[in-house]
């Protein structure tokens, strides 16, 4: 197949295609209309993804020790190093010396070292806190660090769920319906959540949160790429990724400014409310109402969207408009009938090796991505400017991904991408902790490369598969990755037996991931593939090359 032509399986979506940007428009005041309204749930969404990293934040403390703490303990009093092990990083959250003599009243600023046995030691049986704003105070977790991951793991798990609903809801319903009901859901748990009594409740609302209310980035998401022209998708996707990094920017500035966990989760959930009322603001995707030949709805869409971009449809592409994608619908529903997938991708050796590549790929830049989020807390120095630096650092990484795509080829930029942030992470591992400035330098490049990274994959994996299946096997590798999200809040916890070995698992991940993108073809100047075969032929010889 040369590169000018088209399969005849493509055909009626790239004539629907150029009829559509000839007498809408790809780019115009319609389209920016929509996209600064469909900025506030892209970043509301950030609220929910990144705001357990601070309610369920690990506070510092230490044993209290009765026999020297008075009735209003400080955290680091004078003689701390008498009754607590010490190291080079501080002194322990969770054991002190045992006391050896009976003191029945505390003496505060007097507390020898000779009234504890500095052999032995003794798990906490009450503790002292430095701070008291996060559920680790209110639900009593010092000192079980995997019981207070447990928050991000199932906020994570949520999100998997939330996926496929979001998908069901978008397509049945309509893509502000979705909005719409995902922003009530977002800001119902949310708010309710901040009310809980126990730490079962919390978690429980922080997973119902994800689940019931994480899909509103996928439906603001999938409505922004339908209304602009496909010149314009990579710049749309680039935008919305940066909206979501902005949010998490709000998110570190709304917790420095209300640290109190039930506080800022009203803060953060109560606004999104406001959202529901997007049912009657945003304008339907006129793609979605043709699909479901809601004819008389889609003509006013398609002539409202002309209108705004000072353009008018003729009779006649109008009539094509409305009946192009209905048909195109039948038409591919008649040959699915014929045709499982499974089977033929268990029978292709290549693209049984693509599905299995594509989501370890997947795996590696979530778990990643949320894993130096929620690591990054627990640098040196203020929690709030060390996660908002790391959060707004993943935007450049977007926009350079659109910058270099098309330059220099999608599997070397990932393959980049992926090695630099191996090797930042790794070399993380073994800085020293006093070298704060290169520690946070290698922290930020690695965190940089990731957002280069997630944008590239997202447009990586969908040249990879055929039109007909793409948006399925796009769906599989996203969902599948959603398990390195859910690993990521379980990292910290591990930090307690040596501070590198979460960077030495993300870099490493990396590593790997960075060797698996070189199994794969470029797909930079190739025909998009329309069938299961053009997907098999990806990058061999005989493959064609598009006319550019």
């Amino acid at each position: 197949m040369s590169g000018k032509q088209k399969s005849s399986e493509s055909e009626p979506q790239i004539v629907f295609e150029d009829v559509l940007n000839a007498e809408i428009g790809q780019f115009g005041k319609y389209q920016i209309i929509n996209l600064l309204l469909l900025a506030l749930p892209s970043m509301s969404s950030a609220f929910m993804a990144a705001d357990y990293i601070f309610t369920a934040a690990r506070l510092p403390h230490r044993c209290a020790v009765p026999e020297c703490d008075g009735s209003q303990p400080i955290y680091d009093p004078p003689w701390i190093e008498n009754a607590v092990p010490t190291d080079s990083s501080g002194f322990d959250d969770c054991s002190r010396y045992a006391s050896i003599v009976n003191i029945t009243e505390s003496t505060e600023d007097y507390c020898p070292a000779e009234w504890f046995d500095r052999n032995t030691t003794i798990s906490c049986e009450s503790y002292v806190f430095l701070k008291t704003n996060s559920v680790v105070y209110d639900f009593d977790l010092a000192c079980k660090e995997w019981l207070r991951a447990l928050a991000g793991t199932l906020n994570s798990l949520g999100a998997m769920i939330a996926l496929p609903l979001a998908g069901y809801i978008s397509d049945h319903f309509g893509r502000r319906v979705s909005i719409a009901f995902f922003a009530f859901n977002l800001a119902l748990t949310g708010f309710i959540r901040s009310f809980s009594v126990n730490y079962t409740m919390y978690v429980t609302f922080q997973f119902l949160q994800t689940a019931i209310g994480g899909g509103i980035f996928s439906a603001a998401y999938i409505l922004a790429a339908e209304i602009v022209g496909p010149k314009f998708r990579v710049l749309t996707s680039a935008t919305m990724s940066s909206l979501f990094g902005f949010g998490q920017v709000l998110v570190g500035l709304v917790a420095s400014a209300i640290p109190e966990w039930r506080h800022f989760s009203l803060a953060m959930s109560t606004p999104v409310f406001l959202l529901v009322s997007y049912y009657w603001i945003v304008t339907e995707s006129y793609r979605w109402l043709l699909s479901k030949n809601k004819q008389e709805k889609a003509r006013a869409t398609l002539e409202r969207a002309a209108r705004l971009n000072g353009k008018t449809i003729s009779d006649k592409a109008m009539d094509y408009l409305l009946t192009a994608i209905p048909n195109q619908i039948e038409s591919s529903n008649r040959k699915d009938k014929d045709e499982n997938l499974f089977f033929r991708v268990i029978q292709s050796k290549v693209m049984l090796r693509r599905c299995c590549t594509t989501p370890i790929m997947w795996i590696t830049t979530t778990f990643i991505y949320y894993g130096l989020s929620i690591n990054s807390v627990s640098l040196s120095g203020n929690m709030y400017i060390n996660y908002i630096a790391v959060a707004a650092i993943e935007i450049p990484g977007f926009w350079t991904a659109v910058l270099i795509l098309d330059r220099i080829g999608r599997r070397i930029t990932i393959f980049g991408g992926y090695f630099l942030c191996g090797l930042c992470c790794i070399g993380f591992a073994f800085t020293p902790r006093d070298m704060r400035g290169l520690s946070m330098f290698l922290f930020l490049f690695g965190k940089y490369c990731t957002g280069l990274v997630f944008t590239s994959l997202y447009l990586y994996t969908s040249e990879l598969y055929p039109t007909r299946h793409r948006h399925s096997f796009l769906g599989f590798s996203s969902m599948v990755g959603r398990v390195g999200s859910v690993l990521a809040p379980l990292t910290p916890p591990l930090a307690v037996y040596w501070a590198g070995i979460p960077s030495m698992l993300f870099g490493t991940m990396a590593i790997i991931a960075a060797i698996l993108a070189l199994t794969q073809p470029e797909t930079l100047g190739l025909n998009v593939p329309d069938t299961f075969e053009d997907a098999e032929r990806l990058g061999k010889p005989d493959h064609s090359v598009t006319v550019l």
